[in-house]
């Protein structure tokens, strides 16, 4: 990859991750994936090789356990390897009431989206700050706007995302290091279930976004080098609304949410 620059994406096989993986490689970038699914991430390298022509290289690591940050960063040195964005957005949605949890889900969402990617923003930042470069997308959510039942470890880790993100950015920003906070509504991918009615009346009505849409807005304020992106209007109406909801209308969710129990069964 002698010559261009590269970008390390997690979660780059499918969704958000592959959107974004395509939209830096149409503008020349080459490419380092990360998932834990070997044969769906050869598969996007393939054809991101074949539509774009630029050089893919993949680590199939499984994000979610601990070690995995540097795991990442040894495979990246190992072949000589400078990265110049680093895209953080692996990562699961988790329903449930938070001590429903089984233990080893609850270990696996906070090392994916608070652990890992935190390691990751050191080690390739160091380098960053070294070379007074480099960029940092960090793929947060609206649910960082506001504590909703039902979604305690998802939402809680995104909203460590969206404040690391703030302050990383701060930190940074004087060795000429931008760091970008994604924070999507809902999007129609693998995490919801793309094939479900109500996903599609949720396209249909404008509430779940195109991965697609979603990743080009984000590398464009990546590479503008903004705070921060919610992608479209109906996201950022609901990130408005979610952040002025009062605590009274959170607890009757959590009173009526069929997805949660209720009167202690």
């Amino acid at each position: 990859m002698t010559g261009q620059p590269v970008a390390l994406v997690t979660g780059g096989c499918s969704g958000i991750g592959y959107a974004i993986a395509r939209q830096l490689a149409a503008r020349g970038h080459g490419l380092f994936l990360v998932s834990e699914r070997t044969g769906p991430l050869d598969d996007a390298a393939a054809r991101i090789r074949g539509e774009h022509g630029v050089p893919v290289e993949v680590a199939c690591v499984d994000l979610s356990r601990p070690g995995a940050a540097e795991e990442v960063h040894r495979r990246v040195r190992s072949l000589g390897l400078e990265i110049d964005v680093l895209v953080n957005n692996a990562g699961f949605l988790l329903f449930g009431e938070a001590v429903d949890v089984p233990i080893e889900r609850a270990n696996a969402i906070l090392q994916l989206h608070v652990v890992t990617p935190s390691l990751l923003c050191t080690l390739f930042g160091q380098e960053m700050r070294e070379r007074r470069r480099g960029r940092i997308l960090i793929v947060s959510s609206i649910s960082a706007w506001r504590d909703f039942p039902g979604i305690a470890y998802y939402g809680s880790s995104k909203k460590y995302l969206r404040g690391f993100a703030r302050a990383l950015r701060s930190e940074l920003g004087v060795y000429g290091v931008t760091v970008t906070c994604l924070a999507p509504g809902p999007v129609a991918t693998g995490l919801y279930g793309v094939d479900s009615p109500a996903i599609r009346r949720g396209k249909r009505l404008g509430l779940f976004l195109d991965p697609d849409r979603v990743a080009e807005a984000g590398v464009r304020a990546l590479l503008r080098g903004d705070a921060e992106c919610i992608p479209g209007i109906s996201s950022r109406l609901m990130a408005l609304a979610s952040a002025a909801t009062p605590q009274w209308v959170v607890d009757l969710i959590r009173r009526r949410a069929p997805w949660l129990r209720r009167d202690g069964r």
